[in-house]
């Protein structure tokens, strides 16, 4: 049921519309001894909470399930205020397709322009685009568009640690294109070179260094980030990245049974030519008014074919409107709160498991989000039988290919309760036996 909220001047107006003075003369056939009873009702419980307990209250229907998740891996189950929906629902957002005429959709494109000013302080970069269909596409232009950028190179490099899926996207983008891809050494001939942080099993590395490693040789560092480990970590822009991308989807869009998803590409004022996608800019009109209009699109669309900087057709207007509600409701001061929990929940578990005969924490050092563990048994067996117990435990890596049998990856975020996550913990220490 919705809310509505009256301010005292809309009571007043109600009030004198009926003729009397207060809202105690509106109840006043009412005994005063009846009127507002104590109502003994529990402690508030927070948003979050009400709905992980209605989920489980729904989980005793027969054709509804309800898993303590722990599953990651690219696609993340964070929690989605629900003013995001509300919003993003409404007529006026969702449409079939994201209109660019500044006469008609400043209302869009204003949203959009917000966009990519927080994803901007975010990143810690100069410019974002409005935007790629996912993380890994996102990246997959980076790498093209630093061999665009740099003048007779024609390598990428990408160091360990890269989603192995990430990898293949990036190999599909290059067929048909002079380009050379590389896990080794960086060298002169190296255009980009590709670092993923925190890594696809949650390592945190030092960015700077990176950077340096990069710029010694005259490539361009790429870092691909998971935007909410920006609410505790430095900002690559800060640290050197020239490009940045991410997968924007834990930012209030939801898993939605694996997408949408959204597409996060920064880039320096230096690059901004380069840059695939369109972007957002803001103006003044004739008369002095602040409007918003379609500032660069090099796309396929809009210039030659020869000159394009991308094919891409479209964006994810919705999930990038989605980010910015989230964004903007969360703040500073929220956004960090969410980061935080991740963080410590995350090292709570790995602190757990670690104490069970048999597995041991393969992440090395800080991480954020995810760790990897080494399981007694296949984690494939594992997954198996704790789904059963309607925990989904991880992600065994023996489904992408050259992973480890008794690898899982554990992914706890600020959804993940104390309670769920010592469930978790019981569960692995009765499977292994």
């Amino acid at each position: 049921m919705s809310f509505l909220s009256n301010m005292k001047k809309d009571r007043d107006i109600m009030l004198e519309k009926i003729g009397i003075n207060s809202v105690d003369e509106l109840f006043s056939d009412v005994p005063e001894d009846k009127r507002f009873p104590e109502i003994h009702m529990p402690p508030a419980l927070s948003e979050p909470e009400i709905l992980l307990e209605l989920s489980r209250m729904s989980a005793k229907n027969a054709s509804a399930e309800c898993y303590d998740w722990f599953l990651g891996g690219g696609v993340y189950n964070h929690f989605v205020p629900s003013v995001v929906p509300a919003l993003t629902s409404r007529g006026e957002f969702l449409t079939a397709y994201t209109p660019y005429q500044p006469e008609v959709s400043q209302g869009t494109l204003e949203a959009i322009f917000e966009y990519q000013t927080m994803i901007s302080e975010l990143t810690g970069m100069d410019v974002v685009n409005a935007s790629h269909y996912d993380g890994a596409t996102a990246l997959a232009e980076a790498a093209i568009m630093s061999v665009r950028s740099t003048r007779k190179r024609d390598k990428v490099v990408i160091a360990p640690g890269l989603h192995p899926e990430y990898l293949e996207v990036i190999q599909t983008y290059f067929q048909g294109l002079d380009i050379e891809l590389s896990t080794g050494e960086i060298d002169e001939n190296t255009a980009g070179y590709i670092v993923q942080n925190p890594t696809f099993t949650g390592e945190i590395l030092d960015i700077k260094a990176e950077a340096r490693k990069a710029h010694d040789r005259g490539a361009l560092l790429i870092v691909h980030t998971d935007p909410i480990a920006l609410g505790v970590l430095e900002a690559p822009g800060v640290c050197g990245a020239d490009i940045v991308t991410a997968e924007g989807q834990g930012l209030g869009v939801g898993m939605n049974f694996g997408g949408p998803l959204l597409g996060i590409f920064a880039t320096t004022a230096k690059h901004i030519r380069k840059m695939p996608g369109r972007i957002i800019g803001e103006t003044v009109d004739l008369g002095g008014a602040k409007g918003c209009v379609l500032t660069f699109a090099a796309r396929e669309q809009h210039i030659r074919r020869e000159k394009a900087t991308s094919n891409i057709c479209s964006n994810q207007g919705l999930a990038a409107l989605s980010a910015a509600i989230y964004l903007a409701t969360l703040g500073k001061s929220g956004f960090k709160k969410v980061a935080e929990l991740c963080w410590h929940k995350a090292h709570y578990a790995a602190k757990e498991i670690g104490k069970i005969k048999g597995f041991s924490i393969k992440t090395k050092g800080d991480f954020f989000k995810e760790f990897l563990i080494e399981t007694p048994i296949p984690a494939e067996d594992i997954y198996a039988k704790l789904k059963e117990k309607y925990i989904l435990a991880g992600l065994p890596l023996s489904r992408f290919k050259g992973g480890n049998d008794n690898d899982l990856l554990v992914c706890v975020t600020e959804v993940n309760s104390k309670k769920q996550i010592d469930r978790l913990v019981e569960a692995l220490k009765v499977v292994a036996l």
